[in-house]
């Protein structure tokens, strides 16, 4: 007589909902067309650039550095994968905007408050739990056990 022993799998795949996903890429390209745009203008010291740099009395070669992080931070926002890289961009981001409404409360320049909507813009993409956490990438992969794993039984 002959005995079978029967084989149970079970499969657990992280998917994430599409409106999700469709709300995050929208919110991360709307920061890093933002981003991108005021660093490229930061590089060309375009409009009022540098007389707002001399106004909040630092140096004019701030422009050139913050300019280029801006850039790179931003090809590291849109380019797939480097989760670990993002979360550093996502933290210099926020660096960067509290320093400067920082700056401009410190120098009596409030402007039009524009930094105080950048700001929180950026807190709300922050707080998004994709933004906010970095997952294991033993998440995303599929987790097989059977029966005749003596873990499985343990």
């Amino acid at each position: 007589m002959s005995t079978i022993i029967g084989t149970e799998t079970t499969a657990k795949v992280y998917t994430r909902p599409r409106e999700k996903l469709i709300a995050y890429w929208t919110v991360t390209l709307l920061l890093a067309a933002a981003v991108m745009l005021s660093g490229i203008g930061q590089l060309m010291q375009y409009g009022g650039n540098a007389e707002l740099v001399k106004n909040l009395v630092y140096p004019l070669y701030i422009l050139t550095i913050l300019g280029i992080w801006k850039v790179l931070g931003v090809i590291t926002l849109v380019v797939p994968g480097f989760p670990r890289i993002k979360e550093w961009v996502h933290a210099g981001i926020f660096f960067l905007m509290t320093g400067a409404a920082l700056s401009h409360t410190f120098a009596k320049d409030y402007g039009d408050y524009g930094f105080i909507l950048s700001f929180r813009f950026h807190m709300l993409h922050s707080i998004s739990p994709r933004g906010r956490c970095v997952r294991r990438a033993a998440n995303f992969k599929e987790v097989v056990k059977t029966k005749a794993d003596p873990s499985y039984h343990q």
